[in-house]
């Protein structure tokens, strides 16, 4: 069974191949598929967007189609960046901005509790759907450390760890990581019955995400 990311990342390929690598035969980008797409995320939750993006390359594709949301979400902003992680300051992916602008905005805040959080949502051609949620916790830094990692990893402390997100070894930010959290959820949920209809899909833990949209509609 071929899955489709619903990305061209690398590095989700390179975790999603280590984590459900088993369970399929072959897993693509779009770029590697041919499929030139951009979903449009105007979705209200990290959930929505997942799954519109699945569903979306499920259809074009006539594969199944894996996608995730993910972002920060700070206890003392009300969850805040959150959907608008990557854009927080204004400009899509300018981490340095956004980073400046969360310090600008904690100033002075104790309570710095925050969290990283990961929907993924692994969608069939004919409308069914698994998903599943992961969450990594921790503060937020009084300044910036450490060179790996992207976004807000320099800033997101891990006090159990005693240090960042940017400071771990790669290995171990995959093993602990929200979307790391988030796939081995699903994985679980397709390993969790032996019931399995033909496609693989264990049958007790389906969503039919077609039939929920048309009811919605009517």
């Amino acid at each position: 069974m071929k899955l489709i990311l619903a990305s061209n990342n690398a590095h989700k390929l390179k975790e999603i191949k280590e984590i459900l690598g088993g369970r399929f035969d072959e897993i693509l980008t779009l770029r590697e598929a041919g499929i030139e797409h951009e979903t449009v995320e105007d979705g209200e939750t990290f959930l929505d967007n997942a799954r519109k993006k699945a569903h979306e390359i499920a259809e074009l594709s006539g594969c199944c189609a894996l996608a995730d949301d993910s972002g920060l979400c700070v206890d003392a902003l009300g969850g805040a960046p959150g959907l608008y992680s990557a854009r927080f300051a204004g400009v899509h992916g300018d981490d340095r901005a956004n980073n400046a602008l969360l310090l600008e905005k904690l100033k002075g805040v104790g309570d710095r509790a925050a969290h990283f959080t990961c929907d993924v949502v692994l969608a069939w051609p004919d409308g069914r759907e698994l998903s599943a949620e992961g969450r990594l916790y921790g503060v937020i830094a009084q300044e910036p450390a450490g060179c790996g990692g992207f976004g807000y990893d320099p800033l997101f402390y891990l006090p159990e760890r005693g240090c960042t997100n940017a400071q771990l070894p790669p290995g171990e930010k995959n093993r602990i990581g929200h979307r790391g959290n988030a796939l081995r959820a699903l994985l679980e949920k397709l390993s969790a019955c032996d019931d399995t209809d033909a496609s693989g899909l264990p049958a007790e833990n389906v969503v039919l995400f077609a039939a929920s949209r048309k009811e919605e509609g009517e």
